[in-house]
């Protein structure tokens, strides 16, 4: 019998052709799932890695509020063109406190993974208000309005507490010092040793360029100069990788 006869079989036959999907789709659910019952985590932890202080969690909602992630990806996959551009290629531990993840599937803008401390305060904030003025070519509309706009952050204890409960390691200390936490680190002048503690490498000083006031800018640009900064890419050089 030939192998398209054999074949044959399964065509002319609906209940033999379904039970064959059915047994194909059973191994392959089990190899992908039985890993997970014994595996301790699926995330290799990296040193660096920390939740978002208050601010940088409030700038992170109003990069999602905004739709950010529809021109801006956050994953540089391993490929060699993507890595010269970008940087290192994204680890899945950059992602771990993310919810949700913010890798997106279209680039109208380029990859963000690796944009913290990559410009000035300065610089996104003009980006910012007026997005050609510092990249001619840009689609990407005006934002004008988050340097004026006071931040909301009545609630972010809630929202850290929640963040916990998806397993971002927030302690009830970080929770209780949210507020405070979110005004030091909007600020150049405030003692930033308690919020450093609490967040390892953690910079305060005036991100929205608006002293004395806590703006929405403020918040989003301590999110975007955070991001790709957390981990020391020395220690994860594997070019082999690299395609």
């Amino acid at each position: 019998m030939s192998l398209y006869s054999r074949h044959a079989v399964l065509e002319k036959n609906s209940i033999l052709l379904l039970i064959g999907i059915l047994i194909v789709i059973a191994v392959g659910g089990l190899v992908e799932i039985t890993p997970l019952f014994y595996l301790k985590s699926t995330i290799e932890k990296v040193d660096g890695m920390r939740p978002y202080t208050p601010l940088e969690l409030a700038g992170r909602n109003i990069y999602v509020r905004e739709g950010c992630y529809l021109c801006h990806s956050q994953m540089i996959r391993a490929l060699r063109d993507e890595v010269e551009r970008y940087g290192h290629y994204s680890l899945a531990a950059e992602s771990m406190y993310d919810h949700p993840f913010q890798w997106g599937s279209k680039r109208n803008g380029p990859d963000l993974a690796r944009i913290g401390q990559k410009y000035s305060d300065e610089w996104h904030r003009d980006h910012l208000r007026e997005p050609k003025s510092v990249v001619p070519g840009t689609i990407m509309p005006a934002y004008p309005w988050l340097s004026q706009t006071d931040l909301d952050y009545a609630h972010i204890e809630d929202e850290m507490k929640v963040n916990a409960v998806l397993g971002v390691p927030y302690t009830d200390e970080m929770i209780a010092n949210a507020k405070a936490d979110v005004r030091t680190q909007a600020s150049a002048d405030a003692d930033s040793a308690a919020l450093v503690k609490r967040y390892p490498k953690a910079i305060a000083r005036d991100y929205g360029g608006n002293p004395g006031r806590v703006t929405e800018a403020d918040a989003l640009i301590a999110y975007l100069q955070v991001l790709g900064t957390m981990v020391d890419f020395n220690l994860y050089q594997d070019k082999a990788n690299i395609r």
